[in-house]
């Protein structure tokens, strides 16, 4: 029932699932009735999983409500960037966006995308790893998902890329290799057609909290690649046009 939902409770087993590396059944778990509920379970496996980075994916829900998780580990590629790999992980190549200024919950006009591109400081090419620890995803309860961080389990920042990038991704060249095995070689397309579809959603969602999408905050934008599973460990070399992004992912 909705009014013994315990939102810390779900966020302990989630955190502790993770850290084991084991996932269950959506069957098996207390289910969130709304996304107020499904954020208070993130909100608090954000605190367990020990969360400070400034970094956030966004995307939408099967009835289009745009929602938004952070990205943990984040780790930047120049460093020489290693993330834990875990079985089931998959990866996705995406397009992550810089704010230079604050986008405010608006109660008039909403933003156009010309207003959200203004805010965009800096693009990066990036890559995100996935492990959620419902195994189904959130093919059964999206609320679930949701509150597991969208499944989120690492994101690597690339190089900065040109800010036109936001409107000419979609059939860049792109090719990705895995312990020098080929594993997506193609042009980029983003769910969407537009990377920026589910930011400007986001950004026009009255009720997302007041410290959302401030200057500083970097925001990735959904695959360019599909999400291809990672059956091991290993090196991941993605060629993007001409851009270059190499990191490992290595057994914990």
């Amino acid at each position: 029932m909705a009014e013994t939902f315990d939102p810390r409770g779900l966020a302990a087993r989630l955190h502790s699932l993770r850290q084991a590396g084991r996932q269950e059944e959506t069957g098996t778990f207390a289910l969130p009735a709304d996304l107020h509920q499904a954020m208070e379970a993130q909100n608090f496996l954000t605190a367990a999983d020990g969360i400070s980075s400034n970094a956030w994916k966004v995307t939408v829900s099967p009835q289009g409500q745009a929602v938004t998780g952070p990205l943990h580990p984040y780790a930047e590629a120049a460093s020489g960037a290693s993330v834990p790999w875990y079985p089931g992980m998959k990866f996705e190549t995406e397009i992550a966006v810089r704010l230079g200024r604050d986008l405010p919950i608006r109660t008039g006009t909403p933003y156009s995308r010309a207003d959200v591109v203004e805010a965009i400081s800096a693009v990066h090419l990036g890559a995100e790893l996935l492990v959620s620890a419902v195994s189904e995803g959130g093919s059964v309860s999206f609320l679930l998902f949701t509150s597991d961080r969208l499944g989120n389990s690492g994101y690597v920042l690339g190089p900065k890329l040109d800010k036109s990038a936001v409107d000419t991704a979609g059939g860049t060249p792109l090719k990705v290799t895995h312990g020098g095995r080929t594993i997506y070689d193609g042009p980029a397309q983003h769910p969407k057609g537009d990377v920026l579809t589910w930011l400007v959603d986001y950004a026009n969602d009255g009720l997302r909290p007041e410290t959302s999408l401030k200057a500083g905050a970097l925001i990735t934008t959904g695959t360019l690649s599909g999400a291809i599973e990672l059956t091991e460990p290993g090196e991941i070399d993605i060629l993007f046009g001409d851009s270059r992004l190499h990191f490992s992912v290595s057994k914990v």
